[in-house]
């Protein structure tokens, strides 16, 4: 059975980053996570949490190494006194032209510049994922219904084969929205999502899902319930809140969608 994460958006007000992390640690969530964006380190996010948690992991999925160096990278977790035993550092290779090889030279430079710390390649495709399941401690998968995310998982598992070690595991955001707007706030940020880049483009075009259906839109909490059960391929499913940026919204989110509801 996958275990439960929720994830918000980096930038989220201190003073409601931290509760709701707290909130969530009682809830049973197992770890809390924060994108990475030009307007926002998910790193400083997940400072805040640490401020509301002492306990649940706290995950960045994640940074683009086209953006950030391992060197500023390994500075901001100094600056920020993130525990290191408690991070799941996500890392992909951004806009870069090939991205495989970037990831797979990269490692190396990111173990020696960041001892310790669990890094976790976000991956989509059969060759990211294969390389996932052989070099690196995780693997973070993004859009996919939980059809594909089965399938991502096998090539994970193949890299993991081939490597001759057991596969990291395996994290994934799930979109997620509950209420009468929910269809519209998952079409709203699948559509941001589907022409992003070439990788994403690719993703989307594989599963050949229709525009606004990747993820889950839920009237209500047992409905969001059932469909989030259907990503058992994933062993950790974090609930990526589409939700207003208050502790109310984010709150009722968390716990419309809490593991054991």
């Amino acid at each position: 059975m996958s275990e439960r994460a929720f994830g918000v958006t980096a930038g989220l007000d201190p003073e409601i980053a931290s509760p709701l992390a707290g909130r969530c640690q009682e809830l049973g969530y197992v770890s809390i996570w924060s994108n990475d964006h030009p307007g926002a380190k998910g790193l400083e996010t997940l400072a805040a949490y640490s401020k509301g948690a002492d306990r649940i992991g706290l995950g960045v999925a994640v940074i683009a190494l086209d953006r950030q160096s391992p060197d500023e990278i390994a500075t901001d977790i100094e600056r920020l006194s993130i525990d290191r035993g408690r991070l799941w550092l996500g890392l992909g290779a951004g806009f870069t032209e090939k991205p495989v090889s970037t990831m797979r030279e990269a490692l190396p430079g990111l173990r020696e510049a960041l001892p310790g710390i669990r890094l976790v390649l976000a991956a989509m495709g059969p060759k990211m994922c294969a390389l996932a399941g052989a070099e690196w401690d995780g693997v973070f998968m993004n859009w996919m219904t939980p059809e594909f995310a089965a399938e991502a998982r096998g090539w994970v598992e193949g890299g993991a084969d081939q490597a001759g070690r057991d596969a990291p595991p395996v994290f994934g955001y799930v979109r997620t929205a509950v209420g009468a707007d929910a269809e519209d706030r998952l079409a709203k940020d699948e559509s941001f999502y589907r022409d992003l880049h070439q990788g994403y483009r690719r993703n989307f075009e594989r599963q050949g899902a229709p525009e606004g259906t990747v993820g889950v839109a839920a009237e209500n909490a047992g409905v969001a319930q059932e469909q989030l059960s259907r990503y058992r391929a994933l062993d950790v499913v974090v609930v990526r809140a589409l939700a207003s940026a208050t502790f109310e919204d984010l709150g009722s989110l968390a716990e419309a969608a809490a593991p054991g509801v």
